[in-house]
């Protein structure tokens, strides 16, 4: 792997590491690079709502995360959410759920972000969820690949 980039994705996994809600829920950074981020969580029974699928406010904070990592990663400085929609196209079933997020368009201050989750088992991917969200700056950040 190239230097910068495992460099980036070791950056990731400690700003991840320092979210306690995201080490509650177990969550890693499975790979970062400019401009795409994936983050996956496995499973457990107690992300399951009454119906046993992983509940949507798991689902929604792995899209969450992911778009955010996406847009920091060319914004260069620490970012929060602006705000952000997601569609929940089936129900979330399986043993884990991995998110992939894209950079539409970026400028200075924002970057509009896109994001599929996918719940994964021993049958492969399906598409559960697709969000997109606004990443913004939340200040000038001393660490020029520190991302929230």
């Amino acid at each position: 792997m190239d230097p910068t980039l495992k460099a980036m994705l070791d950056r990731g996994r400690e700003v991840l590491a320092e979210q306690p809600f995201s080490v509650l829920l177990g969550a890693e950074v499975a790979a970062f690079s400019p401009g795409y981020a994936e983050l996956r969580v496995a499973v457990r029974d107690e992300m399951r709502q009454q119906h046993g699928f992983v509940h949507g406010g798991v689902v929604s904070y792995l899209a969450d995360n992911a778009l955010t990592y996406a847009g920091g990663s060319v914004l260069k400085v620490a970012v929060v959410t602006s705000e952000f929609k997601i569609n929940y196209v089936r129900p979330a079933i399986g043993n884990a759920l991995v998110a992939r997020a894209t950079v539409v368009h970026a400028g200075k201050n924002q970057a509009v972000c896109r994001c599929d989750v996918y719940s994964v088992d021993d049958g492969g991917e399906r598409l559960c969820a697709a969000a997109q969200g606004t990443i913004v700056r939340l200040g000038e950040s001393k660490e020029a690949d520190h991302e929230r």
